[in-house]
């Protein structure tokens, strides 16, 4: 991207440090928006070190919040991330910025469950590591919602939940989808008042479609919530 073209309103996006590939609809592709974006890759933000219940470490922060400045000043004018667990660091990442900032999908906790006046479903990379603390941050009640984490699925987690130089470099889509729908299967099972499906986690709303169909149940993740701040600020076009 040419730096006349970063210059032009868009959508930032910071990226954890990752060597997966992000297919159409993963939210660190540019080509999954209508829209420019600009990517800013986070060096040294491993999988390992934001998916887990809490912030992360204070160098990492201070990057985090480098980088959003960096977005703004480019001409970003509203700020997303490929990691839904960076949702503990949302207060501090959207105070240093002038522009809007949703980090992670569980930020529209509550507007999914106004719209669908039952508890939420929230699929997750990680089941274990979305606990107090990123509920917490989410403003989100456990009562309210029923968790169900991908950590499970070799495929999926060597994918994106290993250490950079460890996580593959391709992967079969097709096989990728229906891990994620049984995981998905899995969760309305367990849960059969589930109204809505949250995606928590940036990889995976390739498969939202997919999701939708197998279970029944709206699919919502941070897609739509960048469509929503880009519409909001006439950027669209």
């Amino acid at each position: 991207m040419t730096s006349a073209k970063r210059k032009n309103r868009h959508l930032g996006i910071l990226s954890l440090d990752t060597q997966f590939p992000r297919i159409l609809g993963d939210v660190g592709n540019p080509v999954s928006y209508p829209f420019e974006t600009s990517v800013k890759v986070v060096c040294g933000a491993d999988a390992t070190k934001i998916v887990k219940d809490g912030l992360p470490e204070e160098s990492l922060l201070h990057a985090f919040e480098l980088a959003a400045l960096e977005l703004q000043a480019n001409g970003a004018n509203a700020i997303v991330s490929t990691c839904g667990f960076l949702i503990t660091a949302q207060s501090r990442i959207a105070s240093k910025v002038k522009i809007p900032v949703m980090l992670s999908a569980l930020s529209m906790l509550p507007t999914v469950q106004a719209v669908a006046a039952t508890r939420i479903g929230i699929l997750t990379a990680s089941g274990g590591a979305l606990g107090s603390a990123a509920l917490v941050a989410a403003r989100i009640s456990p009562e309210d919602v029923v968790i169900q984490g991908m950590e499970s699925a070799p495929l999926f987690a060597n994918a994106f939940l290993a250490r950079r130089d460890q996580q593959v470099v391709e992967f079969d889509r097709t096989a990728m989808e229906r891990a994620v729908v049984e995981q998905a299967i899995h969760l309305v099972r367990a849960a059969p008042d589930v109204g809505a499906i949250l995606l928590e986690c940036g990889n995976l709303p390739p498969y939202a479609e997919a999701i939708k169909s197998a279970t029944g149940r709206p699919v919502y993740h941070l897609l739509d919530a960048a469509l929503w701040m880009m519409a909001a600020s006439g950027s669209t076009a």
